[in-house]
């Protein structure tokens, strides 16, 4: 049975959600545009709540009056209420656990699309390689899931590698599943570059960031530094001959972005501009969490990025995440974007840890 403070909680959602439903059925509500689609965000937030939590009073209810039936002296009435009983009593049971999840509080960026970057780390030249494979991983998720994926900034290597890419992700819940990635990845391989045939180590780092709007984080044009130069190609090559290529710094914070991917130097303002609003986004809100003493490493799937969550294993065939102990023999497959297995099982370690909390 659930505790009589989850049973509170649920309550007081119920009237929540009788008091909306009132409010957005009232002339002056509707009038008002912005309060009326505030509250219809709220209504569907709780709708599923409480049409869970309607279910659960009336399962219940029904197991009442199914107990009563089976002290019937009646026995083919008494077997019938005992199956009837066995059931509600199991249907009860996933009704509480379902309740339980969706008192989880909810992360508001879970429905955001999703600012994606990619670095090589240590090791080089065949770091630069690895970084390119998780690009293109992301990418076939990305692509299997519906999502459309936009470039925003990259840098290439003369063996065809990325330095650093910077991936716009647009699709709906695209954040609430690639949050778990970001962090270290680290890949052991043989390297094309090696002719001694020995395996080497080298990671790669991914940032996971939820887009900023422009109404969530306001830019002060006398906080920035602009600056223009020329896009250049892999190995530094240049390929235009006029300064098309952006580079913002955002003083107060010292946060440094460039784009030079588009052709003209507006185009590539505007994308340098999205990807600063998402890390002075993500800058504000670990500030905050660092004033509320609340740290990544609480939740397993946004650790820190200097954690080392996967190794891609070539020799072995393996990838293991190492914040869930999952391993898994079919690399080309997940390099290939089959993403699913391996991020499914992170959430669900996520939501039996946030329900630790939720039962505290």
């Amino acid at each position: 049975m659930l505790r009589k403070e989850l049973i509170e909680r649920l309550e007081r959602i119920s009237e929540r959600y009788r008091k909306i439903e009132e409010d957005l059925s009232r002339p002056e509500t509707i009038k008002d545009i912005k309060k009326f689609k505030e509250l219809s965000r709220e209504h569907k937030e709780l709708s599923e709540i409480w049409e869970t939590y309607n279910e659960y009073k009336k399962a219940i209810q029904d197991f009442r009056e199914t107990k009563k039936m089976i002290r019937s002296p009646d026995p083919e009435l008494r077997s019938l209420a005992e199956e009837e009983a066995q059931r509600l009593r199991q249907k009860i049971e996933d009704l509480e656990g379902q309740l339980r999840v969706l008192l989880i509080p909810k992360d508001p960026n879970d429905s955001k699309n999703v600012i994606l970057e990619i670095r090589a780390g240590t090791g080089g030249e065949e770091a630069a390689l690895f970084a390119g494979d998780l690009m293109r991983m992301y990418q076939k998720y990305a692509e299997e899931k519906g999502w459309k994926v936009s470039v925003l900034s990259s840098n290439r290597t003369g063996l065809g590698g990325i330095k650093e890419a910077v991936l716009l992700i647009e699709g709906d819940g695209a954040y609430s599943r690639l949050k778990y990635e970001s962090g270290v990845h680290r890949v052991q391989r043989i390297p094309v570059t090696e002719s001694g045939g020995r395996i080497h180590t080298s990671t790669a780092t991914v940032a996971v960031l939820p887009e900023a709007g422009e109404e969530e984080v306001e830019i002060n044009p006398q906080e920035i530094k602009v600056e223009t130069f020329r896009a250049s190609g892999a190995g530094g090559q240049y390929v235009n001959t006029t300064e098309t290529a952006v580079r913002i710094t955002h003083l107060p914070t010292g946060i440094v972005v460039s784009c030079q991917d588009e052709r003209s130097q507006f185009q590539n303002k505007q994308k340098a501009l999205k990807i600063l609003r998402a890390k002075l986004k993500d800058h504000y809100e670990r500030k905050k969490r660092e004033e509320i003493a609340r740290e990544r490493k609480e939740q397993v799937g946004t650790g820190e990025r200097s954690e080392k969550i996967r190794t891609y294993n070539f020799p072995q065939n393996r990838v293991t995440d190492h914040r869930i102990n999952l391993t898994l023999y079919r690399l080309p497959d997940i390099l290939d974007g089959k993403l699913d297995e391996i991020i499914e099982a992170l959430r669900a370690k996520d939501i039996e840890e946030k329900l630790k909390l939720v039962e505290a």
